[in-house]
């Protein structure tokens, strides 16, 4: 009976350390398991969110304007010229029409002084209408003769071939008309004054002109400033 107890606890002995090695394996392997779980387990990192940063725009140098030279500017003449000689406004005004009458047709500064002259002495420099001829009262005029048909700042007469009443009642046309007999006349230049505006005008006074060249001379330095 003894050795039949013996051989049961032989055989319960074998059975016990098979049953506790399937045990210990078991546990061997959750061990491992938790281990691999752990390293597996890889923690994410949040997303990185991007902030933007100011971009300070860089100065840029404005290049300066380049100066830029401008056109002289040309001096005009007055309109009123300012009185010279003892003249007054309307005078200097009429004389300012000859004078500029003449420089535009290319005629030389004596030409300016005999024609300025000639008009001092045949209207004082004033336009003048005709008491023979009413029609020149129907244009702009400051005063009036009654030397036959004369009219304007030279008294030309529209009866001699001048122009008509209207034309020589503008002070610049009678101006053109006086300028453009005065070329025709042969070597006007080496003559005197009163000789140059007598040759023109064919005055019962011929002599009467050179009165006025000085006064005349002075006028016409003046407008040409």
């Amino acid at each position: 009976m003894i050795c039949c107890l013996g051989l049961i606890g032989v055989v319960g002995a074998r059975d016990t350390g098979q049953r506790q090695e399937p045990a210990r394996e078991a546990l061997a392997d959750r061990a491992a398991a938790e281990q691999r779980a752990s390293r597996d387990f890889t923690r994410t990192a949040p997303p990185v969110v991007a902030v933007p940063v100011p971009v300070t725009p860089t100065p840029t140098a404005t290049p300066s304007p380049t100066a830029t030279r401008k056109a002289p500017q040309k001096v005009s003449r007055p309109k009123h010229p300012r009185p010279v000689a003892g003249l007054d406004q309307r005078q200097m005004d009429n004389a300012k029409v000859i004078v500029d009458t003449g420089r535009a047709m290319k005629m030389p500064r004596r030409a300016l002084v005999v024609a300025v002259a000639t008009a001092m002495q045949e209207s004082n420099l004033y336009n003048l209408a005709s008491d023979v001829l009413p029609e020149s009262y129907d244009y702009p005029h400051q005063g009036s003769g009654s030397d036959h048909d004369s009219v304007g700042l030279f008294q030309q007469r529209p009866s001699s071939g001048w122009g008509t009443v209207a034309q020589l009642m503008r002070p610049a046309y009678a101006a053109r008309a006086f300028f453009a007999a005065l070329a025709e006349v042969p070597g006007w230049t080496n003559l005197s004054l009163t000789e140059a505006a007598q040759a023109v005008q064919v005055s019962a006074f011929p002599d009467a002109y050179a009165q006025h060249e000085e006064r005349a001379t002075t006028v016409v330095a003046a407008l040409l400033v």
